[in-house]
């Protein structure tokens, strides 16, 4: 039976590898809606809610669903640079349903090849998690999100390792996690401005050698 919501309390001293987990292993046969998942993350709502929603554009190679999920990210991270402490999301977006053949490959793909990350953060540089930086931090989050929009292929993985990073230093407190990620984001960003222009430099100058050619 899936737990009512309402009725759960977060507990903090769970890693969101755990929170991951239990939400496949207490979903019911119809999984979760979103505003299940939400309901029982409390204050880590933010954090934990990206971290869910980019696990998907993790996988390399995957295209469609990573550009849907964009979308509720992208309103995740306008609300933290509003400044708001609970998450919102449209009604029609909260009654989506997660099927839980889903959330378990969610939980198998967070157990196996994001516990490092778990593992390995912890409290540190705190000034780039704390106040006006964690502004900032959504700032780099949306870049990330943004670039995750381009509907062309391999390009959702690497911002969302940068996210991923973000959002887990975030709910572990670690600054470094966040600079890390942030760093990550501005790098894929420069790669794809720098193909971007070097696709147009590149067009313009075949039209030149072909408008000389037949000229």
């Amino acid at each position: 039976m899936t737990a009512t919501p309402n009725q759960y309390t977060d507990d903090p001293r769970q890693g969101f590898i755990a929170l991951v987990a239990e939400l496949a292993t207490i979903s019911g046969p119809q999984g979760l809606t979103l505003g299940e998942i939400r309901d029982r993350m409390d204050e880590r709502a933010f954090g934990l809610m990206i971290i869910i929603l980019a696990i998907p554009c993790l996988v390399p190679g995957l295209w469609g669903v990573p550009q849907i999920v964009a979308v509720p990210i992208l309103l995740l991270v306008g609300q933290m640079l509003a400044g708001r402490v609970e998450p919102w999301l449209p009604e029609t977006v909260l009654k989506r349903r997660v099927s839980k053949v889903w959330l378990t490959r969610m939980a198998d793909f967070a157990t196996k090849r994001m516990a490092w990350c778990e593992h390995v953060s912890r409290p540190r540089l705190t000034m780039f998690v704390q106040g006006w930086a964690e502004r900032v931090a959504a700032v780099f989050m949306a870049m990330a999100t943004v670039t995750i929009l381009v509907p062309l292929p391999l390009t959702n993985t690497v911002p969302a390792v940068g996210l991923t990073l973000m959002a887990v230093g975030l709910i572990q407190r670690d600054g470094l996690f966040v600079v890390g990620g942030a760093a990550v984001a501005v790098g894929w960003l420069a790669v794809l401005a720098a193909i971007t222009v070097g696709f147009f430099v590149g067009a313009g100058w075949a039209v030149s050698l072909i408008a000389n050619v037949t000229g």
